[in-house]
């Protein structure tokens, strides 16, 4: 079963495929999140609020879903999408809502709450769902996806700073209530597919867990890259703005690198469908985690604008290309049962360390400076390249013929 077939009107092939209509769902609650998450943070500025208590709200958007989505992946695995994405919708829509019906600090920390466990539900069910195509269709849908996430990463940011400015404070949250809404528009739409395009798993005998996907050794194995590039992703988010204000760097000219890299990410997104035809995901995981490496490494001993532009753009193509492989190796080594449960694993992973690694980092850098972390997270993730570095004996980009069917047998 494909992802770019109505399965009531085999006949007829749609105006936009059904892989590319989730991404562009997924794009509007992405874009509520990344949006909502600055203007929760600039919206509590203007409160008078400390930046101990906007860091709480903030961490917020990330720590429910930490502990929630395993549980709410293996929802997926026994339900199907069409509820929990409803239900996740609905809950990005109330989030975002609530500053605009009530501007106050308790408000904001129920909107990062419900706009963290919305988003994370979503996009683990659309994950779970573009990744029911096979090979090379495959690989294909969760380019998509990438590209979709950079752009409403882009544009979220930008349509909530230009309108808090033209608009105010509360007026943004009803600006960004329109994704949501047509998000929940969408999903209602395409119920009928959702629907029909789950298969029932039959209940386990026994109680799954977390130690059996683990012993899966290619699934462990895309579980270390996936931790390792997500960490170096988030150390370059949190590290460089840090970096560039203690070297006396303008806001401008910070702002000018961090978006060197964001360019990147999604420039080599868009040129994913040329690449994979001379490398396998694994190695391009491979080359993106050596890459990165090098690049951490010499951040520290330069300060020239040209250059930190240069290496930032270099990081950004070698993580921008990594998530859609990443998805595609997770999904060919789940057990068929339980892939909803591993992209919660995924996304647990991610999540902990959104959370983790600014906390550590901030009290790590006060004590022995920024070019140790540097150098800790080039050497992290060159060691998992090397750890990893068989893992391309087994790749076979495009061939499912060796992904686990069943984690458990089916009842007699």
């Amino acid at each position: 079963m494909t992802t770019d077939h109505d399965t009531h009107a085999p006949s007829k092939k749609p105006l936009i495929p059904k892989a590319l209509l989730l991404c562009l769902l997924l794009l509007l609650i992405h874009m509520t999140l990344t949006g909502g998450r600055i203007s929760v943070m600039l919206t509590g500025l203007s409160m008078g609020m400390s930046s101990f208590y906007i860091g709480l709200v903030i961490s917020a958007f990330a720590l429910l879903p930490m502990f929630m989505s395993v549980r709410f992946g293996r929802l997926v695995d026994a339900i199907g999408p069409y509820k929990p994405m409803r239900a996740a919708a609905i809950s990005t829509l109330i989030g975002i809502t609530l500053p605009f019906i009530w501007q106050h600090w308790f408000a904001l920390g129920l909107a990062a709450v419900f706009i963290g466990l919305g988003h994370m539900a979503f996009q683990l069910t659309v994950q779970e769902q573009i990744g029911l195509a096979q090979g090379e269709t495959r690989l294909k849908h969760f380019s998509w996806l990438s590209l979709s996430l950079s752009v409403s990463g882009f544009s979220g940011p930008l349509i909530a700073g230009l309108s808090i400015d033209h608009l105010g404070h509360r007026y943004v949250f009803a600006l960004l209530a329109v994704a949501p809404l047509i998000a929940i528009f969408g999903v209602y739409k395409i119920r009928a597919y959702l629907i029909a395009n789950h298969t029932p798993t039959p209940k386990p005998e026994v109680k799954p867990r977390i130690k059996d996907l683990m012993a899966i050794k290619p699934l462990r194995q895309t579980f270390i890259a996936n931790l390792l590039l997500a960490g170096a992703w988030d150390t370059h988010l949190f590290l460089v703005p840090i970096y560039g204000v203690q070297r006396d760097l303008s806001a401008t000219t910070i702002g000018i690198i961090m978006s060197s890299f964001a360019l990147a990410t999604l420039l080599v997104r868009l040129a994913l469908p040329i690449i994979r035809r001379f490398a396998t995901p694994w190695q391009m995981v491979h080359i993106a985690m050596v890459t990165a490496g090098l690049n951490f490494l010499l951040y520290p001993w330069f300060t020239d604008t040209w250059v930190l532009m240069s290496l930032s753009f270099v990081l950004g193509l070698s993580l921008g290309c990594t998530q859609p492989n990443i998805l595609f190796l997770l999904r060919q080594t789940a057990p068929s049962d339980r892939s909803g449960e591993v992209f919660g694993l995924r996304m647990a992973f991610i999540n902990g360390s959104q959370v983790a690694l600014p906390l550590a980092f901030g009290a790590v850098g006060v004590a022995v400076g920024l070019v140790p972390l540097f150098a800790t997270t080039a050497v992290a993730i060159t060691l998992g390249a090397w750890f990893t570095r068989h893992a391309d004996r087994q790749d076979q980009p495009f061939d499912d013929t060796t992904r686990p069917k069943r984690s458990t047998p089916p009842p007699s």
